[in-house]
């Protein structure tokens, strides 16, 4: 088409389309109302084009936000919009420009320019069964399609020519109904393997922005400090923690297993148990004297700037703490635990003796004196006769909420409120896992006071006389070992024996202070969070974990400058659903998948109403399940349940009074879980991977701690 007649003629067309029988039917479906309508005429020099298509910088067919999907045909694109023609069609990776798939389509037709606009004609003989992009053209559009999504912030349906070799591109308007995107566990690093280890297993369940982007960086700088003090790896050293869609994995570069395996193996181990052993009382130290520090000052006095810098100073000593914790108390536990045990059963047991894990019952730690004092506390109650009596009745929520007034009422004001008060302050900062938006019996005292009703109802052993009955037991069995043996093997009997004792409670202890920062990092993002919900930025205080740590950054200095903030509740509700979604999901164990390290950590196979694990504490029980993913749930624990969860820390022993039978989807025979259902005598079954999935609250399971199986009813 030409000439300025013709043009104008286009133009008016363009503008009488609003009125087609489809775009009216259009607007009454969606309540659009006619006045409210208008349209702007585009006018441009005509885009040559040899060949033609679209770009969906997601898959349309799968929601895969990772992949893109192109449509091409020769000519102009009017073909392949009008369905004269079957395009060409490739699946893209947008990191990579890796072809995925691709369709080539025998293409008859195609548009072409005329004299008076386009008409059809017929492809080349040549041309019919030919790829119109190559592998690097297809690449380049890819990312012009990325470059096009991240200009828009949005997924992008794009219309594209292609002249001379050259592309160009001539609309772009925002996907209508993509599906949504199904979860992808794409590392975003290449040479990369990656595990849920270590760290890992103490950061569970799905966690938050701010935990993931302020929380999580800063333990792959402790974690590479320690690389660089102790191997002399510079950088991260190849040695990273990465979240994919909610959950944290340990990653490797795999360039780097050759070096790890050989300074490692030749001396890494000693230097690295070495060094946890020198900075173990220094790191504990520092979290304290910070959490010190900072419960002393007075929040309100502080700007914004300053509040998040505290909470990167408090996390920073926590995740120092973590490393040195991780190099030293607990492997050494685990490496001494393990030398006994193989040694025991290799050269020294016989098959009426003892199980190894009786000579390490009953050795004082945090926890336990932690039982102690909640025990102590509840015996002390039960003779004020009314505040016995108050106790009993209310939900421990009630209680907990009466504790938090001002005043105390009575029977729970004066010295019920003191003692209690006393023991959160020794023992409430045990977390129930690293992520600090979970709060700590400090915060939230609820899954303690449940334990002391417990203890008041008479239905909690004394820990006091079975500690003592567990040592009585040790130092017989201790004893009636060692008189039988050879003098050189009750040499070793007794050497490896003490220092797995001597070394057992370091464990235990290393992970109850694992949060002597975290009643101060949480204090510290509740005043932040309140000062950001009075200026309207999010909806309610802890709204702030739903928050990324630059945007927190952003908002705290806009707060500093006084301006006004923009809201983010409406993506803090979209990211709230998000994490909802990821935490009904199981994560893969390692990646990338179908690998030779995820077949490694794969789940053992079961029947089908079987799950296999790690049998930690022998015994066989029958009882309905409680499945817990966090402290939110523990008011629906119930005595004689078997609890089930995907770990366990310290923050739960008190769970552990009520529970028959303990089963998680992840740890193993020396996992923090194992070491107290032996303690309390009851049967457990590690490593399951996925019994919180596939058991459901109320369900009957037979928990069976010696063959390492649960068997669901």
């Amino acid at each position: 088409m030409c000439g300025e007649a013709m043009v104008l003629e286009a133009v008016k067309r363009c503008w009488a389309s609003l009125w087609t029988a489809r775009a009216i039917g259009y607007r009454a479906r969606h309540n659009i109302a006619p006045q409210d309508v208008s349209l702007a005429v585009v006018v441009q020099v005509l885009v040559p084009a040899d060949a033609a298509g679209i770009l969906f910088t997601a898959n349309p067919l799968t929601g895969a936000r990772s992949q893109v999907m192109i449509n091409a045909a020769w000519g102009l694109g009017e073909a392949i919009v009008s369905g004269a023609v079957t395009p060409d069609t490739l699946t893209v990776e947008k990191a990579t420009g890796r072809i995925i798939s691709r369709e080539i389509a025998e293409k008859q037709a195609m548009t072409v320019r005329a004299e008076t606009g386009t008409r059809e004609a017929p492809v080349p003989d040549s041309q019919k069964k030919k790829a119109v992009l190559t592998d690097a053209q297809a690449a380049e559009l890819a990312k012009l399609g990325a470059d096009i999504e991240k200009l828009y912030e949005m997924p992008m349906d794009i219309e594209w020519t292609l002249a001379a070799g050259k592309f160009a591109i001539v609309q772009a308007r925002p996907i209508t109904a993509l599906p949504e995107p199904p979860l992808e566990w794409l590392l975003s690093r290449p040479h990369t393997i990656a595990a849920r280890l270590s760290f890992v297993e103490f950061v569970p369940d799905a966690v938050p922005p701010l935990f993931a982007t302020l929380a999580v960086p800063l333990a792959t700088q402790a974690t590479s400090k320690m690389m660089a003090d102790v191997l002399g790896f510079r950088g991260e050293a190849g040695y990273y923690f990465e979240v994919l869609n909610g959950y944290v994995y340990n990653c490797l570069n795999t360039r780097s297993i050759l070096q790890y395996a050989v300074l490692g193996g030749l001396f890494g181990t000693s230097k690295v148990l070495r060094y946890g052993r020198m900075r173990r009382e220094e790191v504990r130290a520092n979290s304290r004297a910070a959490a010190d520090k900072w419960r002393q000052m007075n929040l309100a006095a502080l700007s914004a700037v300053e509040l998040l810098a505290g909470v990167r100073e408090l996390f920073g000593a926590t995740a120092d703490y973590f490393t040195v914790a991780q190099s030293g108390p607990i492997p050494l536990s685990t490496m001494s635990e393990t030398l006994f045990t193989r040694f025991y059963n290799a050269l020294v047991k016989r098959k009426s003796d003892p199980t190894a894990a009786t000579f390490l019952l009953g050795l004082e730690n945090l926890p336990l004196q932690a039982e102690k004092s909640l025990f102590d506390l509840a015996q002390w109650a039960q003779g004020q006769t009314d505040l016995a009596g108050y106790l009993r009745q209310p939900p421990a929520q009630d209680v907990w909420d009466a504790l938090q007034a001002d005043p105390v009422p009575a029977p729970l004001s004066g010295e019920f409120a003191a003692r209690f008060a006393a023991h959160l302050a020794a023992f409430g900062h045990v977390v129930y896992d690293l992520d600090f938006s979970k709060p700590v019996p400090a915060d939230d005292a609820v899954p303690v006071l449940d334990a002391l009703k417990f203890y008041l109802a008479d239905q909690g052993r004394n820990p006091h006389i079975r500690l003592q009955a567990q040592a009585e037991q040790r130092r017989q069995a201790e004893q009636t070992i060692a008189m039988r043996l050879a003098p050189l093997r009750r040499k070793w009997f007794r050497k490896l024996l003490k220092s797995a004792q001597d070394c057992a409670p370091g464990r235990e202890n290393a992970i109850a202070d694992l949060g002597l920062t975290y009643p101060q990092i949480r204090r510290l993002l509740r005043e932040l969070g309140r000062r950001l919900t009075a200026s309207g930025a999010i909806a309610r205080p802890e709204d702030i974990y739903w928050l990324e740590a630059g945007e927190v950054d952003e908002l705290a200095a806009s707060l500093g400058r006084g301006e006004p903030l923009s809201s983010h509740a409406a993506s803090v509700e979209t990211r709230k659903a998000g994490w909802q979604r990821a935490r009904k999901i199981t994560p893969p164990t390692a990646l990338p998948e179908k690998t030779w390290l995820a077949r490694l950590m794969a789940p053992k196979k079961a029947e089908t109403n079987t799950l296999k694990g790690y049998g930690a504490s022998a015994g066989t029980v029958t009882a309905p399940a409680c499945v817990l993913r966090g402290p939110e749930d523990f008011p629906q624990m119930r005595p004689g349940d078997v609890l089930v969860a995907v770990t366990t820390t310290p923050a739960w022993t008190p769970l552990f009074v009520m529970a028959s039978a303990v089963v998680t989807d992840i740890g193993g025979p020396l996992s923090h879980s194992s070491i107290v259902a032996r303690e309390y005598g009851i049967p457990a079954v590690m490593a399951t991977g996925v019994a919180t999935r596939r058991i459901h609250n109320g369900q009957t399971v037979t928990v069976d701690g010696t063959s390492g199986t649960v068997t669901l009813a």
